[in-house]
């Protein structure tokens, strides 16, 4: 026989056994999906490469047969091609625009070519959804869902599809029914993934300890169903059709009935219900206080949609009223002999189980189907054709199966997300490894895809002498999160509170959960390396909001005698990290964004910092930023030619926008910000960062990070292979160490004689990149040059996110320009289109700021800010220097939660200063991300003004110290072409398009 029979029944049962009555359920299953998005979208929907778990714990109690296989194509074309000639296909999600066709033409297209299958729509930005419905004909689109950072989106799809299609045959076997009433998609689209998983966990409640594997998915099969309605008549329908089936009613208040909107529908369906069945549960939502009283009325709990803990009290609610497995080693007589919980504990009980049992499972083809269920679909199709009686003896079969799944379980290391097992960890490797359940969040799973792509795209093979590569990690899963705030009741002080001083104190004083303790413990065990402990949240590195620099990242020497205060130090972070999610900056980044701070979970990253050893301090030879378009290219450059900046040391120096080099990887020796000899002077790294190996730095940075001069690096010998030399005498900058003379930063040796490839490998990087995530990219590396004992060289992959640039879709010019109409005119313009309804103006005062008072006008200007957004009032902000720099030498160093609430930004050089916008910075990722128009102007050296006489001449609506705000009666218009990189600010009233004013 076989060891995997497509077609036969998982387990055999005799007439009359315990579970026959509901073999024959869900006669509907999606077997098949065929999944239409880029090649990032499809790797985030599979949770970074772990779609088996998900199965196995969320699908596979649907059917014995098969679990759904994915499928994945980047255009509608190939997936219609596919449907139509392949046939096999239960389900198609498509994101809202693959490309070549949207969703709504895919949808008709499936129809019209007489295929009975299923269309839905996965959007990743709520106003994306909202343009797509307003503009296209949506009904021939099954349901649209919204992507919010959690995978299990996915397992509420195709349950959502199936429960509607299964519902009429499985009701009558007893099969309990939910109706959920609403139209909302941004809320269907998040509880519903609560309310399946919490079924699911239910069910497994219900399940006594010691029933096998074949009982538990057979239970699980008759899970009750989920009809999801979007209108009064839909849920009516259903309600009646099913009610003696019905277990209970969620429903929203306000929806279509009779095809208009109905404030009140959901209290008129409650009480229809009462009258129909008295004792249902019923739970009304509503995004509006004052209903609850109503609610009570009419017998019905109540849930607040704007509460902070939605999810929560909504699964709290199916407890209290809405009343997978082990492979099991059995001798042919039924007795156990042994248990396996994956790939890893199998292949060790196979060498130790009786071989009769081996046999038995075999011939009955228990092994191949287990492999089915957890889609280890590459084994399970590598044992298709193998049947017992191939072998010589059962010890042979032994012997092979033990091969192909050491062999399985290999390839799997060099792509996926293996379990953090304290008994097994090896140290040694590129391993990217997790504790607990849950989410990696958006920067591990970034981290994840990068993986996926170097081994896709085999680029060990491309660069001789050069590891390029993630550096090894373990990630503390979102499940962490989830028990610490439970295990020690922190959920609603974090939520409500704004003492950020007692959030933290509570942190540190509360315990992780005692396991992930142990697996701290012997994991620092192991290692000895430096660490980062980094933030990994659900919605960080996100496309549409990227949350960059919103959470802090701690650096670890990780060095102490003894494990004990390695490991309390290690701690110590990992709360840290957990306490900034409800900084108050990150809740008011969140306000700025269509999510709840209920939503966003926190895991973390431990990885080993890139870098060596020298003396008492451990750093790279260098780190940087990369970007696969350029948002400000100088000619004869390209935007599509990419830009990377990179600084000497740690990449703080980057990242936090201080002095550093920045040029095309494509043509590496056009140096964007060092034309002249006065330009390398002004511009240079004069200072870098590096992790103290001996106590805590002083400079007020994070723990063990210290600033040091380029003497210090010459010394280490880091300098060399960067480094150039100023010559007073002759006034010239000259290449390399060899010469007296003022010590620069220029990667010349790097980037002309190319003694490490730094250019190719960002180039192919980059191209790698845009082309898996179908949108331009941003990507964090760091590098250590190779030992004199022949190792190679490590070029670290630290992160990689998509990168939002405005589209260019419709023509927009900025016209002929009239000064006196303008406030601002700059021909280096980043973003694209029109911004009006600008009353409010915070600027500098240009006339009296002195820059040795810009930590003074952040302060400021965050105050300006906060007023502002308190009143809902967005506005526009001119200042001088570059915005967001940590030195306030080169411009204001406010954080991004500080001046949130502009539209519109101004960056100016400043009399004897030139500006020159950072695009290496975490501030710029936010710019970029939320498509907020952005000018930088050097008046100095023609490239556009600010009328600085004409503000200095306006009154004041309020004044601090450095900073004003103006408050006009007409509104300002800004306009933005982003093909030409050019943009104008109107002064109130001056823009000649009448329908601006």
């Amino acid at each position: 026989m076989a060891m995997l029979g497509a077609h036969e029944p998982l387990v055999t049962t005799t007439a009359g056994g315990p579970f026959q009555a509901f073999q024959d359920l869900m006669p509907y299953r999606v077997q098949d999906i065929l999944l239409v998005a880029s090649l990032y979208d499809a790797f985030t929907l599979q949770e970074d490469g772990r779609l088996n778990e998900l199965i196995l714990g969320e699908f596979l109690e649907l059917s014995l047969h098969h679990t759904p296989g994915l499928t994945h194509v980047a255009s509608a074309a190939e997936a219609l091609a596919l449907a139509r000639s392949e046939r096999r296909f239960n389900l198609i999600i498509s994101t809202i625009d693959p490309g070549d066709m949207d969703a709504a033409a895919l949808a008709r297209e499936v129809k019209g070519a007489g295929l009975d299958v299923p269309v839905v729509v996965l959007a990743y930005d709520n106003d994306e959804r909202k343009r797509f419905i307003a503009r296209h004909d949506t009904s021939d689109i099954e349901r649209i869902f919204l992507w919010q950072g959690d995978a299990r989106i996915l397992v509420a799809i195709v349950k959502c599809i199936e429960d509607a299609r299964n519902v009429q045959h499985d009701t009558p076997a007893g099969v309990g029914v939910i109706v959920v009433v609403e139209d909302n998609v941004r809320y269907y689209s998040s509880f519903l993934p609560a309310i399946y998983t919490e079924l699911i966990r239910q069910s497994e409640r219900c399940i006594s300890e010691g029933v096998n594997l074949s009982h538990k998915l057979v239970r699980l099969r008759a899970r009750p169903k989920i009809l999801l309605c979007g209108t009064f008549d839909e849920a009516w329908t259903h309600l009646t059709r099913y009610q003696g089936q019905l277990l209970g009613l969620i429903s929203d208040i306000q929806f279509p009935r009779g095809g208009a909107l109905a404030p009140t529908a959901g209290f008129d369906l409650a009480r229809m219900v009462r009258g129909l069945l008295p004792d249902l549960p019923i739970l009304l939502q509503s995004s509006r206080a004052e209903y609850a009283g109503a609610a009570a009325e009419v017998g019905a709990a109540f849930l607040l949609k704007g509460s902070d803990t939605l999810l929560a009290e909504l699964r709290r609610f199916m407890i209290e009223h809405f009343a997978f497995g082990d492979f099991v080693f059995r001798t042919p007589d039924g007795v156990e002999v042994g248990r396996a919980h994956d790939l890893k504990s199998l292949e060790e009980r196979l060498a130790t189980v009786p071989v009769e049992s081996i046999g038995y499972h075999g011939e009955r083809n228990h092994f191949s189907r287990w492999f089915m269920a957890r889609t280890e679909f590459a084994l399970a199709q590598k044992l298709r054709p193998r049947k017992v009686s191939d072998f010589a003896n059962l010890e042979e079969l032994r012997r092979d199966l033990i091969a192909s799944i050491a062999e399985h379980r290999r390839e799997q290391s060099e792509l996926l997300v293996s379990d953090f097992d304290r008994q097994t960890f090896d140290p040694s490797g590129a391993f990217l490894s997790r504790i607990g359940g849950g989410s990696l969040g958006g920067k591990a799973r970034g981290l994840a895809f990068a993986r996926f792509l170097l081994n896709y795209h085999r680029v060990a093979d491309r660069f001789p002498g050069v590891r390029v590569g993630v550096p090894p990690a373990v990630v503390l899963a979102t499940d962490v999160f989830d028990r610490f705030l439970a295990e020690n009741d922190l959920l609603g002080l974090a939520l409500r509170s704004e003492d950020e001083r007692e959030i933290e104190r509570r942190f540190l004083a509360a315990a992780l959960p005692a396991d992930v303790v142990q697996d701290l413990i012997a994991f620092l065990d192991a290692v000895h390396w430096p660490l980062a402990v980094r933030s990994s949240s659900l919605l960080e590195d996100s496309q549409y909001q990227p949350f960059t620099g919103v959470y802090e990242t701690y650096m670890l020497s990780n060095d102490q005698p003894g494990l004990e205060p390695r490991v309390e130090r290690l701690m110590e972070a990992v709360k840290r990290v957990y306490a900034s999610t409800f900084t108050n900056r990150a809740k008011a980044y969140l306000r700025a964004t269509s999510y709840r701070l209920e939503e966003e979970k926190m895991a973390v990253i431990l990885q080993r910092v890139v870098g060596a050893r020298h003396g008492p301090r451990f750093y790279p030879d260098f780190a940087g930023v990369a970007r696969s378009w350029n948002c400000y290219p100088t000619p004869p450059l390209k935007p599509e030619d990419g830009v990377a900046s990179v600084g000497l040391g740690l990449g703080r120096t980057v990242v936090d926008g201080e002095r550093c080099l920045s040029f095309c990887p494509r043509h590496p020796r056009h140096i964007i910000n060092f034309s002249t000899v006065e330009d390398v002077l002004a511009n240079s790294q004069r200072t870098f960062w590096a992790l103290t190996l001996e106590g805590r730095d002083g400079d007020g940075g994070t723990p063990h990070e210290a600033r040091f001069d380029l003497e210090t690096a010459e010394t280490d010998g880091t300098l060399n292979a960067l480094g150039s030399t100023y010559s007073p005498q002759s006034d010239a900058v000259f290449d390399g160490l060899g010469r007296e003379g003022t010590r620069l930063v220029t990667f010349a040796p790097v980037l002309k004689h190319r003694v490490f490839p730094l250019a190719e490998i960002l180039s192919d990087l980059l191209a790698m990149g845009s082309e898996g995530m179908n949108s331009p990219v941003e990507i964090e590396f760091a590098m250590r040059p190779g030992s004199t004992l022949g190792a190679p060289a490590e070029f670290g992959f630290l992160q990689m996110r998509p990168l939002v640039v405005a589209r260019e879709a419709e023509a927009l010019e900025v016209g002929e320009v009239h000064p006196e109409r303008l406030l601002c005119h700059s021909p280096r313009v980043l973003g694209h289109g029109r911004i009006t309804g600008l009353r409010d103006l915070v600027v500098v005062d240009f006339h009296r700021f002195d820059r040795a008072h810009s930590l003074a006008a952040g302060r400021e200007i965050a105050r300006f800010n906060a007023r502002l957004m308190a009143e809902d009032r967005p506005y526009l902000l001119i200042g001088v220097g570059r915005w967001g720099s940590t030195d306030p030498w080169l411009g204001i160093p406010v954080t991004w939660d500080e001046i949130s609430g502009a539209r519109a930004i101004v960056e100016s050089g400043f009399k004897d200063f030139r500006v020159e916008p950072s695009q290496g910075s975490h501030f710029f990722q936010n710019l970029t991300s939320f498509q907020i128009g952005f000018f930088t102007v050097n008046r100095e050296v023609g490239e556009g003004f600010v009328d600085w006489e004409w503000i200095a001449g306006q009154p004041a609506e309020g004044e601090l110290g450095w900073v004003r705000h103006l408050r006009f009666d007409q509104p300002m218009v800004v306009k933005m072409d982003g093909r030409r990189g050019e943009g104008v600010i109107y002064k109130p009233g001056s823009s000649p398009d009448p329908d601006d004013r």
